[in-house]
């Protein structure tokens, strides 16, 4: 390709590269959206034209769910656990680049502001309330059956039509009832079914449930509820587990006697099934790291929560277990960590050596202009007098030979001394050193920052390129030449490589 063909079509590039941008909706509140819906726009490049060129990608900031395709759509349905209650908004940052087929990229930063959305209320299935005739009779909707995923205080509120006479329903759930004969014999008929409503606050937004009652006159069996109702479960190594149970027994929770487990698998120890009270319970366990064991993937078993009542009657609710093999991402995040601190220390540490041997050499220079110059004075000196001797001894050939046998030797005896002593080295020498000193030391500073730029996050760090790049950057710490820059192997730096100074040379370093 001819010289100036190339040198239009670079000056072509660097223009559209300076007027090409990305170009942000124009919509208003574009970059706003609740959660659970969803957050949908499209951004473009200015001019149209050169649209088809770039395709577009997040660089950092991505959360699960998020999607932008290579034409500029974004799509993103925010989890309802993003933002809390208190906290009303969230701001989220990504970083956007446009990239074309030359290598040329734009980037440009979205904030996107994701706002609270309030739920209602979670009712799960009540158990049945079993009255006795003559006696008090107490049935409490327990926080772990009737709860709010946002975690707002929740109030409950009889349907007053539902409700029997005498019985009473407070904001907390509790419900008390001593039905009289005609009621209870009703009751042996036909069961009765209450409403009520249960409500968050401040927002008052609710959701109805419905308790049914049937008279008892017989050792029914206990009850277990379990909270999550899910009878197979999925989690990840060092994941907390937490099942809540509520027990109960139609013929009074006095009768309770036992709750307890039993399993298929070892490890899994007793302590892990927490009493709070009589009825209630917790199942509190994290599989450690090493639970499952390499080559395996998964470990699955059961678990088999029983409860029995004085008069041995039992229920038993089984629950399966499935353990997924994790790398513990905590101990790679800060093994990534020190990698990406050893690395820019090193540069880092390379950097001021090579400053110090830049001024060095720079020294050593001015020397050597100095000597070069004193040099041809006394030279021009020294070859006068030799041309003077057969002047001043023209009458005397052996004085004549004498002086100009010492003239010369005088100019070569103290240049040789000149360029030993002062100079040290020949100026070309020097030149050649400094320069590469200056390039590469203006080479480390110009990756390190990129380096330090890339991989600021944990995200990127766990991305399998940090390996990588960290290998290709440290192939930039090879210096050639090491012996002719007489670099000093046991060479300290005056002062440490902390995150400090670090974040000084590397300006977008990140620290622990």
């Amino acid at each position: 390709m001819p010289k100036y063909l190339l040198i239009l079509i670079l000056i072509s590039n660097f223009a559209v590269s300076q007027t090409a941008k990305i170009i942000l909706p124009n919509q208003k509140n574009w970059n706003v959206a609740r959660e659970g819906s969803e957050l949908n726009f499209k951004l473009s490049i200015s001019p149209d034209t050169l649209l088809n060129n770039y395709q577009f990608s997040i660089q950092q900031g991505k959360i699960a769910g998020m999607n932008l395709d290579s034409i500029g759509n974004f799509l993103w349905k925010p989890a309802y656990h993003l933002v809390d209650r208190i906290e009303s908004e969230r701001i989220f940052q990504i970083v956007v680049v446009a990239l074309n087929k030359e290598g040329l990229q734009m980037t440009t930063i979205l904030d996107l502001k994701i706002l609270h959305t309030n739920r209602p209320p979670i009712l799960s299935d009540l158990g049945t309330f079993y009255v006795q005739f003559n006696s008090p009779n107490t049935y409490k909707v327990n926080s772990e059956v009737a709860y709010d995923e946002d975690n707002d205080p929740i109030a409950f509120v009889p349907i007053l039509e539902t409700l029997p006479e005498g019985m009473m329903m407070s904001t907390q759930g509790e419900i008390t009832w001593r039905p009289s004969n005609n009621q209870f014999n009703s009751l042996k008929e036909k069961p009765l079914y209450i409403d009520f409503l249960i409500q968050d606050q401040p927002s008052k937004t609710q959701t109805k449930g419905k308790i049914k009652i049937e008279a008892t006159q017989m050792d029914l069996p206990p009850q277990i509820t379990v909270i999550p109702k899910n009878e197979n479960l999925l989690i990840k190594e060092n994941e907390n587990v937490n099942l809540r149970f509520y027990l109960s027994d139609p013929n009074g929770d006095d009768d309770i006697q036992v709750f307890d487990f039993l399993t298929n698998q070892t490890g899994i120890p007793k302590t892990s099934l927490i009493k709070n009270t009589n009825n209630q319970y917790e199942f509190v366990w994290i599989p450690g790291y090493e639970f499952v064991q390499d080559p395996r993937d998964t470990l699955g078993f059961y678990i088999d929560f029983f409860v029995l009542d004085k008069a041995k009657k039992r229920e038993v609710k089984r629950i399966f277990f499935t353990i997924k093999n994790t790398i513990n991402e905590a101990e790679l995040d800060k093994k990534n960590y020190s990698l990406y601190y050893g690395t820019l220390a090193r540069a880092w540490e390379l950097t001021e050596q090579l400053k110090e041997k830049e001024e060095e050499l720079k020294k050593a220079y001015n020397r050597s202009k100095k000597g070069k110059k004193q040099r041809s004075v006394l030279n021009a000196s020294l070859g006068a007098t030799t041309g003077l001797s057969s002047i001043l001894s023209k009458n005397n050939p052996d004085t004549q030979r004498l002086i100009s046998t010492f003239g010369g030797t005088t100019v070569l005896t103290i240049g040789t001394l000149e360029a030993t002593e002062v100079i040290g080295k020949s100026m070309k020498d020097l030149i050649d050193r400094l320069n590469y000193v200056i390039e590469k030391k203006n080479e480390l500073q110009t990756k390190g920052d990129i380096f330090s730029r890339d991989f600021s996050l944990k995200a990127a760090r766990r991305n399998p390129e940090f390996i990588k790049k960290v290998d290709e950057f440290m192939g930039t710490m090879n210096l050639k030449g090491l012996v002719a820059l007489e670099l000093n192997a046991t060479w300290e730096a005056k002062n440490k490589a902390t995150e400090k100074n670090i974040e000084k040379t590397f300006k977008d370093f990140v620290s622990w």
